[in-house]
């Protein structure tokens, strides 16, 4: 019932999903993140497809009012400021679930940067599980999945792979999508 709502929801503002179907488990990379409509799309394209995925988001979301509320969507609080382990967390996370998504918006914030966070990356190779590629496109007004990559370790010719794959996806912002690299 909440996937049928969420997909009316969707149409109702004329947004499509495009989602392949799903491996057991994978790390999602959310890509172009230029506004907080975003997250609304999102969690509205998650329960469209019925996905169980968390997403991880900067902790100072997690310790007002709304907090609760986060935790519930399936959020999972990450401390930018210092090194707390984070990325052997979640790739620990996986071996204990027989179905796992992570969300992650890989460029670490709605603003322009000159590049990606590498911490979807080493989380996917730490897991050993596939990458999926997702996106926001506001132009089309679509959202999903656009494949799903078994990364290689090689940085250079997955990320040149990831940039083609999700080229010509525009956000809401356009102006703020930062460059398909990373860090």
């Amino acid at each position: 019932m909440k996937s049928r709502l969420a997909v009316r929801i969707l149409r109702a503002f004329g947004w499509r999903v495009v989602f392949p179907p799903p491996p057991p488990k994978a790390v999602v990379v959310l890509y172009p993140h230029t506004s907080n409509w975003d997250f609304i799309i999102g969690i509205l394209t998650r329960a469209a497809i019925d996905l169980p995925a968390h997403w991880g988001g900067k902790d100072t979301l997690f310790r007002g009012p709304l907090g609760p509320l986060f935790r519930a969507l399936g959020g999972i609080p990450v401390n930018r400021r210092e090194r707390t382990g984070f990325v052997t967390q979640m790739a620990a996370a996986f071996d204990t679930q027989d179905r796992f998504y992570l969300v992650l918006a890989p460029e670490g914030t709605r603003s322009l940067t000159p590049g990606w966070k590498s911490g979807f990356y080493r989380i996917a190779l730490e897991a050993g599980v596939p990458l999926a590629l997702a996106f926001i496109d506001y132009a089309r007004r679509e959202a999903g999945i656009a494949e799903y990559l078994t990364l290689s370790g090689d940085e250079a010719a997955d990320m040149a792979h990831i940039a083609a794959s999700l080229q010509g996806r525009r956000g809401r912002r356009p102006e703020l999508a930062s460059p398909v690299r990373l860090l």
